[in-house]
């Protein structure tokens, strides 16, 4: 049996949510070749499915009876859990007042409550491993707010503040917390993101705007490849960092919203989004 599949306690293993295509599969793929045993979930994973060498198995991060079922079978099948990478998520177009109460939680419920179920859950496996990455998907969107995006960044710097919190906590327990944040890769996130559930004519052209911005900016974006190495830096580094951004642009827009003045910032951020005052 090949090395990374005896499910044996010094085999690494790896557990990536959202798995069944994008950045998530391609990170499955990544770890793989690094020498990991890789599950991955999806809410529609069949048994017994194996897609690319990920061996892939049903959860939706949303539920807690689902997310400790699926954490405790792939303890039970390999032994250990060394990395848990928190890719399940989507995104929303749409301004903040398009979007009821309803529609705001269900989508923390998933970006963000999902991330916090799924550590939850490792958390205690990894403690007694003495070892552990937890590795958040991320984006420029968790430290860059845009426009019509307001709620699905509003879930990013969640997720940026809880992981940085999060490593400060468990650093003396061999544990180790990072991000990688994406701008623009090459998924179906425009296609599959959710809409507003009260749409109002009056943002329409703005909307429009971040849509075709959206579009663009994925299809000339960072292959899911890109991101599939930093993933695996994440969780194979001595000394990983707390954050990763994939590709030239993440980098560089995490640079200048460091560095360039807030007014000039701005005005050269409306201006590629298409937004007039």
């Amino acid at each position: 049996m090949a090395k990374g599949q005896t499910g044996a306690p010094r085999d690494k293993v790896a557990l990536i949510t959202g798995a069944s295509g994008g950045i998530g599969l391609a990170a499955g793929v990544a770890l793989i070749a690094a020498g990991y045993r890789v599950f991955g979930t999806s809410r529609k994973a069949s048994p017994g499915q194996v897609v690319k060498g990920v061996e892939m198995l049903a959860c939706d991060v949303t539920d807690d009876t689902s997310v400790a079922q699926v954490v405790a079978h792939v303890v039970s099948l390999a032994g250990r859990i060394d990395v848990l990478v928190n890719n399940a998520g989507r995104s929303l177009i749409g301004a903040a007042e398009e979007s009821s109460i309803q529609q705001a939680q269900s989508l923390f419920d998933l970006n963000v409550f999902g991330i916090i179920r799924m550590t939850n859950a490792v958390l205690p496996i990894m403690r007694r491993q003495s070892r552990g990455r937890i590795i958040n998907i991320s984006s420029v969107a968790g430290f860059l707010p845009g426009p019509f995006t307001t709620l699905y960044g509003a879930t990013k710097h969640a997720v940026e503040g809880y992981s940085e919190s999060l490593d400060h906590e468990v650093r003396a327990l061999g544990i180790r917390v990072s991000l990688v944040e994406p701008v623009f890769t090459r998924t179906a996130l425009e296609e599959n993101a959710d809409r507003p559930d009260r749409v109002l004519g009056v943002y329409d052209k703005g909307r429009a705007a971040t849509q075709v911005a959206w579009r663009n900016g994925i299809a000339a974006g960072d292959p899911v490849e890109a991101v599939a190495e930093k993933v695996v830096l994440a969780a194979t580094e001595a000394s990983p960092r707390i954050r990763y951004t994939p590709g030239k642009m993440a980098g560089r827009l995490r640079m200048m919203r460091r560095f360039v003045p807030e007014k000039a910032f701005e005005k050269s951020f409306r201006k590629q989004m298409n937004l007039t005052d």
